[in-house]
């Protein structure tokens, strides 16, 4: 290690002269100083300086997924990058807690001067959902303008360009269609799925049918559910009906990568799928933390201001309450559970495509 002529500080290297300068209240400016503003203040910068960490871990995931191939060995650092994501994001929402400790008229001792400065204002919060997936047609607009209307101009260009480039979901679709395994030479996965499903539902039918406890009301009920069931089945087998329900957005993901997704989730045990089933996983804990946050964060604008207008001139508590219905990203993921069936129907793996996903070890004894 070459020798350093001066010895690197703890506030040299945290830079703390300057990022503890950074807390200027408008209340003292004001002549009013509000002892809360401070809690607000650090509590908003210490979430810049996360969503700063998470789009760096997103950085990193992108690339591995930027190229035509993904090379397996870098699975596991990806699993661990959205893994560290989710992390961060149970901080952001016991944030949350912490703000709660300031009550609405601590927040109304200084709110009126922080017109028209606003959450809504955060240009890392929405490159992070951009950079996710999170897709300008799908998002709500904020009391009828585009959601980036209040940005300065160069913020909404950093936008704009990250909107050109693909987003995190949109390369996952792209590995998930690559994955193998699913169709090979002597086995075709929906198909064989498909025939499952078919011998499940029928069985389930002949039960209801010869079950002597049940009125005719009650059957017909329970044979409308299993037709029911039948045709969601097939809203994921049948391409033509998987591209009608895409393009009325009832799915996002293509015909084959949610396939592979459902394949993925169904066989995870296999050791080739350990790490693709728990990327896909992290991809979920990342969109249901992402929602409470939302929702509790809606519920802090309600407790804090009520039915008021934000002030960033927004309907406030309302807006955020409907996107965190809305803007879900990998809603898809979630939905595959429909698709489950019992382990115990579950049909087996060819013995050659099973010793293909395992681990094989061999060699003389000691």
């Amino acid at each position: 290690m070459p020798k350093r002529e001066t010895s690197l500080t703890y506030a040299e290297h945290l830079q703390l002269e300057r990022l503890l300068s950074c807390q200027v209240r408008q209340s003292e400016k004001h002549g009013r100083p509000a002892h809360d503003e401070m809690l607000f203040i650090v509590v908003h910068q210490a979430y810049e300086l996360w969503f700063k960490q998470i789009l760096f871990e997103l950085e990193r995931v992108q690339a591995t997924f930027s190229g035509p191939e993904v090379d397996d060995r870098s699975l596991g650092k990806v699993v661990q990058g959205l893994g560290r994501v989710v992390e961060i994001q149970k901080l952001l929402l016991q944030q949350l807690d912490v703000l709660e400790t300031m009550t609405p008229l601590d927040f109304l001792d200084f709110r009126d001067l922080l017109f028209p400065a606003s959450g809504f204002q955060s240009v890392q919060f929405r490159l992070l959902e951009t950079c996710l997936g999170l897709r300008r047609a799908d998002r709500l607009s904020l009391d009828e303008r585009p959601y980036d209307a209040r940005l300065p101009g160069a913020d909404r260009q950093r936008l704009r360009d990250a909107e050109g480039r693909p987003s995190l979901s949109d390369q996952i679709e792209g590995w998930l269609e690559r994955t193998p395994f699913v169709s090979v030479a002597g086995y075709d996965f929906r198909e064989v799925y498909r025939q499952a499903v078919t011998e499940m539902l029928e069985s389930e039918a002949a039960l209801v049918g010869s079950n002597r406890a049940l009125g005719d009301t009650e059957k017909a009920a329970e044979i409308d559910a299993l037709k029911a069931a039948r045709a969601r089945f097939e809203s994921i087998f049948d391409e033509e009906r998987h591209r009608a329900l895409r393009a009325q957005g009832q799915w996002h993901l293509s015909w084959q990568a949610l396939q592979a997704a459902l394949f993925i989730n169904l066989y995870r045990d296999e050791p080739a799928l350990q790490l693709p089933f728990a990327l896909l996983s992290r991809l979920m804990d990342i969109d249901e933390t992402m929602t409470s946050w939302r929702y509790r964060h809606a519920l802090l604008v309600q407790r804090m201001i009520g039915r008021k207008v934000g002030t960033g001139g927004s309907s406030g508590h309302d807006y955020l309450r409907r996107t965190a219905e809305q803007h879900r990203v990998f809603a898809d993921l979630f939905a595959l559970s429909t698709f489950f069936i019992p382990r115990s129907q579950l049909p087996a793996l060819p013995e050659e495509l099973r010793q293909a996903m395992g681990y094989r070890y061999s060699g003389s004894g000691a």
